[in-house]
C-alpha cells in the first residue's frame, strides 16, 4: 500500500497537500467558536460571498456553448487542485489521494500535478471552488445546490457520487423526543451545509421553528465538529446533527445517544434505494470541466477506483488505510470502535442519488438557507457512465447521463 502523504509535504506519488483547517482558516474558525456570536452577520456574509463568487464564475462561463459540461473537447490540465474533508464520509478521497489512485489516473491522462486542500465544511469549500482556489471538490450536496442556484447553473457540475448515509442527530441522554428539544441548543457543522439543512428541515416537521440567525424554538449553532465534541462533553451543547465519524465519536466518546438516524427519513421514493441519501458527491468547476474533459475523466476514474477498493478490501486493510488518510488530512487516527461504527453507517457508491435533489433543494428553501432554483443541468454523469464499468447511473432528468 502506498504511503499516505503528510500535510504540506511532497508525497511519493508527486502530490502536494495543503491543509486548511479551523486553525488556518480564520473565517471557519470564527464560525466554529462562539455559540451565539455573530450568526446573523455570518448569514449575510455567507450568502453575499457565495452570490458574488458564483456571479463571477457565471460571467466567466457565459460565453461557453451549450454542451455537455465534460464534452470531449479541450486539453488536459497541467494541474488539478482538489478539495475534500478529513472525514470518514470522504473516505474515497482519503484513499484516492493516500494510495495515489487519483494521481496515477491523472498522470495517465496528461495531468501531472495534483494539489489538495482539506476543509471543515462545504460552504467554505464552495467559496474556494468559485474563487478558483480549487478546481474540483468532494462535498455535500446542499452546498453544491446552493452554488448552482446562486450562479443560475453556471458554477458547478456534479460528475459522480461518493458516499451515502452516515449522518445522525445525537443528543444528551435525558432527551427522548423532539418535544424535549424545545429551548435546547444544537450544533451543525456549518450554516447551509448538508447536515445543517437536514437538522432544520427535521425540526420544522416536528413543529419546532428555527431561523438562520440562531433564534427560534431551538437554537442551532454552526460549530466546527471537533469543537462540537468538546462542547458536548462539557454539557454546553444538547445535541448535534453530524456526519461520520463525528456522530460515532459523540456516541462512543461522549455518552450521546441517537435520536434520529437520517436513513430512517429516506423511504426510497425519490431514489429507489430505501435508507440511502447523498452525503458526499464529486463536483467540478463548470468552466474547468468544459476546458479539461480528459482531466475530469481521470478524476472520475480515480474516484471509482477508490470506491471499488473500499468496497472490496478486508476490514483490517480498510481501517488501516482510512486511518492513515485521516491522520494525514485531519491530524489524528480514530479508535477502532469509532471507525468501525462510522464505516458501518456509510455506503460508498459512485451513484449521486440524483432523485433526492429536488427534496434537498426544497428543504433548504423551506428553512431559509437556499434559493428556489431550476436544478436541470446540475448533473453530467456521461463520463462516469463511460468509465465506471457499472450499470448506468441516472441523472433523474436533472442533467445528462
Amino acid at each position: 500500500m502506498t504511503k499516505s502523504p503528510t500535510p504540506e509535504t511532497q508525497s511519493d506519488t508527486g502530490q502536494k497537500s495543503v491543509r486548511i483547517t479551523s486553525e488556518t482558516n480564520a473565517a471557519s474558525a470564527k464560525r466554529g467558536r462562539g455559540l451565539k456570536i455573530g450568526l446573523g452577520a455570518a448569514v449575510v456574509v455567507l450568502l453575499a460571498a457565495g452570490a458574488a463568487l458564483a456571479t463571477a464564475n457565471a460571467n466567466q462561463t457565459a460565453s461557453q456553448p451549450s454542451q455537455s459540461a465534460v464534452a470531449q473537447t479541450g486539453t488536459p490540465a497541467a494541474q488539478l487542485k482538489l478539495g475534500y474533508f478529513g472525514n470518514v464520509t470522504h473516505a474515497p478521497a482519503l484513499i484516492g489521494v493516500g494510495q495515489g489512485l487519483i494521481a496515477d489516473s491523472l498522470k495517465a491522462a496528461g495531468t501531472n500535478s495534483l494539489t489538495t486542500q482539506v476543509f471543515n465544511a462545504g460552504p467554505a469549500e464552495i467559496e474556494a471552488l468559485n474563487a478558483g482556489a480549487i478546481d474540483a471538490a468532494f462535498v455535500g450536496p446542499n452546498p453544491a445546490i446552493n452554488s448552482f442556484a446562486q450562479s443560475k447553473g453556471q458554477s458547478v457540475v456534479v460528475v459522480a457520487g461518493v458516499a451515502a448515509g452516515g449522518a445522525q442527530l445525537v443528543v444528551q441522554p435525558g432527551i427522548n423526543s423532539a418535544a424535549d428539544l424545545k429551548g435546547k441548543t444544537l450544533a451543525s457543522p456549518q450554516l447551509g451545509n448538508t447536515q445543517d439543512v437536514a437538522l432544520r428541515a427535521w425540526l420544522a416537521k416536528q413543529g419546532l421553528k428555527t431561523t438562520p440567525n440562531g433564534t427560534g424554538d431551538v437554537t442551532i449553532n454552526p460549530t466546527d465538529n471537533a469543537q462540537t465534541l468538546k462542547l458536548f462533553q462539557s454539557g454546553k451543547l444538547d445535541g448535534a446533527w453530524l456526519p461520520e465519524p463525528w456522530a460515532s465519536r459523540l456516541v462512543l466518546q461522549a455518552g450521546a445517544k441517537v435520536l434520529v438516524d437520517e436513513k430512517s427519513l429516506w423511504d426510497g421514493s425519490q431514489t429507489g434505494k430505501p435508507g440511502l441519501f447523498p452525503t458526499t458527491i464529486l463536483i467540478v468547476n463548470k468552466k474547468f470541466a468544459a476546458d479539461h474533459p480528459q482531466t475530469v475523466e481521470a478524476l472520475a476514474k480515480g474516484n471509482v477506483a477508490a470506491i471499488n477498493w473500499l468496497n472490496t478490501a478486508s476490514q483490517a486493510d480498510k481501517e488501516k488505510a482510512v486511518n492513515a488518510g485521516l491522520k494525514a488530512s485531519a491530524g489524528a487516527e480514530l479508535p477502532t470502535d469509532v471507525l468501525d461504527r462510522a464505516l458501518s453507517n456509510i455506503t460508498f457508491s459512485a451513484d449521486p442519488l440524483a432523485g433526492a435533489y429536488p427534496k434537498l433543494l426544497q428543504d433548504g428553501v423551506d428553512v431559509g438557507v437556499t434559493k428556489t432554483a431550476d436544478l436541470h443541468g446540475l448533473f453530467d454523469l456521461t463520463t462516469l457512465n463511460r468509465v465506471s464499468g457499472q450499470p448506468k447511473v441516472s441523472a433523474a432528468g436533472l442533467g445528462q447521463d
